[in-house]
């Protein structure tokens, strides 16, 4: 089924119009725009939690701006289907840059796009990237933000099968084999903990991109991330709660998006202070790219410092404040 151009207009396609209304609102400093970008009831799902009203968006966005005025967020992929002929889905990964130092991070936000309008958004920023560049205490960063919680579709149960039906709703199963194969490896090495199997989904010469700007390279490498990342929560599972393909040359051909939950209890490693046996919420998304049917990169983000704050909640650790939660 063609996407009807009442989807993107007055852009070229869904990838134009990701592109350059993100750089209206957050380089040309339109924040007002969000007005008409955004339905009034819009539902935006981040790492602190669920926020249901566009002014809450216009807030939030108006103090990350003025906060770091010298960022510039750049496109670095948009991997975008349709949902239905009039609405799409986009998953929009940024590098941020501060153009004056060169530090940088990455976000990934997940847009429901029907007529032109957001109706629904997932979006996580490697906070933790900024927090190390300046030397910050993680615990007392951590402690600065409360944990809202989620609401709405992110708390129904994981779709039953994502490559057919999503959060976002039904999708056209495109590039199923591509999608199979991410699939399959999600459930064998990430859930599975079949770490022995990475060689047979990932190409030798692999590279992860992944929170705190780390860059991973190899198969031991990919083993040894995923071994840092579930050693605090080893009872832990990855839900995958939907699926986005796109096949375009400007950004190394074949990619497929995966916006997951991990869900597991804080009783292993105490890599976030004393252990709280709690359940913690993660809201994370994974961009996988593909050549000749193999895996060769993927950017894998979530909110660490979020994440520490959900736990420092948990554990009853007195807050110093609130912060923005977009």
């Amino acid at each position: 089924m063609a996407l009807d151009p009442i989807a993107y207009a007055p852009y070229a396609d869904p990838d134009d119009f990701i592109r350059e209304v993100t750089d209206f609102i957050w380089v040309d400093r339109s924040i007002g725009f969000i007005r008409e970008n955004y339905e009034p009831d819009s539902i935006v799902h981040g790492s602190y939690g669920t926020s249901t009203t566009r002014e809450e968006v216009i807030e939030g966005s108006l103090m990350r701006i003025a906060a770091t005025p010298d960022r510039v967020g750049q496109a670095d992929d948009v991997i975008w289907e349709a949902r239905g002929d009039d609405a799409f889905l986009s998953s929009h990964l940024l590098l941020s840059s501060d153009i004056i130092s060169g530090e940088h991070s990455r976000t990934i936000a997940n847009c429901l796009y029907r007529r032109g309008r957001m109706v629904e958004e997932w979006v996580v920023r490697d906070s933790l990237a900024g927090a190390l560049q300046h030397g910050a205490d993680l615990d007392e960063l951590a402690r600065s933000q409360a944990f809202r919680g989620y609401s709405g579709s992110w708390l129904r149960p994981a779709p039953a099968a994502p490559r057919l039906l999503g959060d976002s709703g039904e999708r056209p199963d495109d590039h199923p084999d591509a999608v199979n194969h991410v699939l399959e490896m999600i459930e064998t090495v990430w859930n599975a903990r079949e770490l022995d199997k990475v060689e047979r989904f990932w190409d030798r010469d692999l590279v992860l991109l992944t929170v705190g700007n780390a860059v991973i390279v190899r198969p031991e490498g990919y083993r040894r991330s995923l071994l840092r990342l579930l050693e605090a929560f080893p009872g832990g599972r990855f839900e995958v709660r939907d699926i986005q393909t796109n096949d375009n040359e400007r950004y190394a051909g074949l990619r497929v998006a995966i916006t997951w939950k991990f869900v597991g209890d804080y009783t292993g490693v105490e890599r976030y202070g004393a252990r709280t046996g709690a359940p913690v919420d993660v809201l994370g998304i994974s961009q996988f790219t593909l050549y000749q049917g193999r895996l060769v990169k993927e950017v894998r983000l979530w909110d660490d410092i979020a994440l520490r704050a959900q736990i420092a909640g948990a554990r009853g650790d007195e807050p110093v404040g609130f912060e923005n939660i977009y």
